[in-house]
């Protein structure tokens, strides 16, 4: 009803519009209703008896606010009455404030830092907006109707919590003593339709040429790492990359989140569970990747690795799950690798330098790097072979780099192009039937 419609803001003077009409002029006119429809809803315990029926629980709500309307003598014409109800719906029923943020398909992500800053990416780029909470209270009252449906609590002993919205959005709630600046809540959204590889070579994320190369290597089997910063578009990529999986096999994915969407019909999704409300019953990462090669994959998914299930991401494409992908935060290929030796030594085992690094330049074949640059738009600006060892050096070549021409318009201006050197791993196209023209790695 309201989808798309300017945000309220509680604050004198105020910019913010409600319908076409400034929310200043019915600040006072706004909380007293949505406070009386509240008390009565608690009253006459409706909130309860009527929540698992939406209509129902509409239709209640549009009754109590009627009344609370002719108690208080106010009188409005039709359209500021419905937003006026549409608004007091999403703030005793959804999420309040931010209720049209999470409707808007071009926001990704909504960062709110206290109960007065609320900030938005669009575009790749951050920016400010007009959304407000009433107070601190209101903030954690939104906070606590994510995370209670989920069994998760936040409060001063426990003062920070993931969670996931039922669309499947990311969430993430840090509150005092933690926060300075009170509440804060950080919400990842994602595409609830999933971008094709014909989107990201339209946006300008890589070239025809380069997805057709990225094609063949995972209908190959070619083992795969998608580096990049935070934002970056790495899990986008990654589930870009998961469609090129031949149907008929058997794909396991492991995510902290579950995002990844895979249309194929032999897919098996796992998501880590955190620890309950007394601290246990956490399954992590690392025990779901263990578990998953009990469960006879042909490919393993992993949406991030983080810690100590680097080693066994690594054995298992090292032992029979050619194909296997994953994603790691990193400035560039090398230093994915880097933080992927990292890992393994999080992961407790007492192995020397030079024996991670084998395995790491044994399992990992192809590194693709993404970037956010200036102007928000996200690309691939390097593809990497990891080639093996050179001593105690693991040896890589850039197949693919992204040349920057300059800025153009507040654009960022450039072309990805080959380097024309050629992957030693060819050969494992070839055993599949696979022939890559010349001309894609020429320069």
């Amino acid at each position: 009803m309201f989808t798309n419609r300017p945000a309220l803001k509680r604050e004198t003077p105020t910019t913010s519009q409600f319908g076409d009409l400034n929310f200043s002029d019915y600040e006072q006119d706004f909380y007293i209703v949505r406070d009386g429809v509240q008390q009565q809803l608690i009253t006459n315990n409706n909130s309860t008896s009527t929540t698992s029926d939406p209509q129902k629980l509409r239709a209640t709500i549009e009754q109590i606010f009627n009344q609370v309307l002719v108690e208080n003598n106010l009188l409005y014409n039709l359209s500021i009455r419905e937003e006026m109800l549409g608004w007091i719906l999403a703030d005793i029923t959804g999420y309040g404030p931010i209720e049209p943020l999470l409707s808007d398909p071009d926001i990704t992500e909504i960062m709110v830092n206290g109960y007065d800053k609320v900030y938005v990416e669009r575009s790749g780029l951050i920016e400010p907006t007009n959304v407000r909470f009433e107070n601190d209270a209101h903030l954690m009252r939104v906070i606590d109707r994510i995370v209670s449906p989920i069994g998760r609590r936040v409060d001063e002993t426990s003062p920070m919590v993931d969670a996931r919205l039922p669309s499947g959005y990311r969430v993430n709630a840090t509150i005092p003593p933690l926060s300075l600046i009170g509440p804060v809540l950080t919400i990842r959204k994602f595409a609830t339709k999933p971008f094709t590889i014909q989107d990201l070579i339209a946006n300008g994320t890589l070239t025809f040429s380069l997805a057709s190369f990225l094609k063949s290597c995972v209908e190959a089997r070619v083992n795969i790492v998608v580096s990049g910063g935070t934002g970056t578009g790495k899990s986008t990529f990654l589930n870009v990359l998961s469609s090129f999986i031949p149907e008929g096999e058997r794909v396991i994915t492991i995510e902290d989140t579950a995002e990844l969407q895979l249309h194929q019909s032999h897919v098996v999704r796992l998501e880590k569970r955190p620890p309950n409300i007394e601290g246990k019953g956490e399954i992590s990462i690392r025990q779901l990747v263990i578990n998953s090669l009990r469960m006879r994959p042909d490919r393993i998914l992993v949406g991030e690795c983080r810690g100590g299930e680097a080693i066994d991401m690594l054995q298992a494409m090292n032992t029979g799950h050619d194909g296997s992908m994953t994603t790691v935060h990193s400035n560039s290929p090398r230093d994915a690798l880097r933080r992927i030796e990292t890992m393994v030594m999080m992961a407790g085992m007492d192995l020397p330098l030079k024996a991670i690094r084998e395995q790491v330049a044994s399992s990992i074949e192809l590194i693709i790097h993404q970037e956010r640059l200036k102007d928000g738009t996200r690309k691939i600006t390097k593809v990497s072979e990891v080639q093996g060892m050179e001593g105690d050096t693991i040896v890589m070549q850039d197949l693919f780099t992204f040349e920057f021409t300059g800025i153009q318009n507040g654009v960022v201006k450039g072309n990805l192009k080959p380097t024309g050197l050629r992957p030693q791993f060819l050969h494992k196209l070839t055993a599949n039937g696979i022939e890559i023209p010349e001309s894609v790695f020429d320069k």
